[in-house]
């Protein structure tokens, strides 16, 4: 497996080269960037960001030797289910989007977030927009080559991976799959656990930690990899038994962790010598 982080955690004040410089020489792998809003950051991509615009970003991927792993996005925010015909066609647009972005800088996978999160929407209707707006994408998606991971976030929707592998395997797509998000379970679960039912459905995977406040479902809070309650020695295997051996791309942010005002670039380095740790204490146990 490689290391690759979400550009959400780079200093929102850093343009792309100089980003893809910074995480190369912290040791990572590879990069997620992110469809965001218009000037949510330096080195955001948007809906208008251009094919020439991806050509350049596809070049400096290649000179720094840090490949686009994957396209996530901040924007679907429960519009995939809402009851607003506006809001499902806004996730239809954000979602070619992802797509074409995907294929220009020879990305493998996309992130979506399916589901409305609102108490005024039933999880019953819900779940059937959510589908039928992924369903009406699917010649799209399948066209493209390029994987649509569904991801368990902390909206209400995925709360089971029984759910989780239901509503994957009713889209009945090659190139829909699971993208999991490790961290997003521990409150509640186990992500070992999880990825043993989701299995071969796992095309992506999300890595942060959460260090409960004490058993299951009371409470806790994201800190930095290595001292929160996931078991990598337990994930790891896991992923491995499932035929997974892509990048692993840590979602996580400064504000979270153990010194908040560390200087960027030393964050970078410390996120990747914990996930060296992860990999390396891991193949020991094999």
């Amino acid at each position: 497996m490689k290391k690759s982080i979400n550009a959400w955690a780079v200093d929102p004040e850093t343009g792309f080269e100089e980003m893809f410089r910074q995480l190369h020489e912290a040791g990572f792998d590879g990069v997620e960037l992110n469809v965001d809003a218009e000037n949510h950051s330096a080195h955001s991509l948007t809906l208008s960001t251009t094919g020439e615009e991806l050509r350049q970003l596809r070049a400096l991927s290649k000179r720094y030797e840090l490949p686009v792993v994957s396209i996530s996005s901040s924007l679907y925010g429960g519009k995939m289910g809402s009851p607003d015909s506006v809001e499902r066609a806004f996730t239809k647009t954000l979602l070619k989007k992802q797509l074409e972005c995907a294929q220009a800088l020879e990305s493998g996978g996309i992130l979506v977030v399916p589901g409305g999160g609102s108490p005024k929407i039933s999880l019953v209707e819900d779940g059937r927009r959510s589908l039928e707006t992924l369903l009406s994408l699917r010649e799209e998606i399948l066209k493209s080559g390029v994987y649509t991971g569904v991801e368990n976030v902390w909206n209400g929707f995925f709360t089971s991976p029984f759910q989780m592998a239901e509503f994957i395997d009713r889209l009945d797509c090659p190139f829909v799959g699971a993208y999991f998000d490790v961290g997003n379970v521990v409150a509640f679960s186990w992500p070992e656990f999880w990825i043993e039912v989701l299995g071969e459905r796992i095309h992506n995977v999300h890595i942060k930690d959460f260090k409960r406040r004490g058993g299951l479902n009371q409470g806790g809070a994201f800190v930095d990899l290595l001292l929160g309650d996931v078991n990598w020695k337990a994930v790891l295997p896991a992923l491995r038994r499932t035929g997974f051996d892509g990048y692993l791309t840590a979602e996580v942010f400064r504000e979270d962790s153990a010194v908040p005002e560390i200087p960027y670039e030393k964050f970078y380095s410390a996120v990747a010598k914990a996930m060296v740790r992860i990999l390396e204490e891991n193949e020991k146990e094999q």
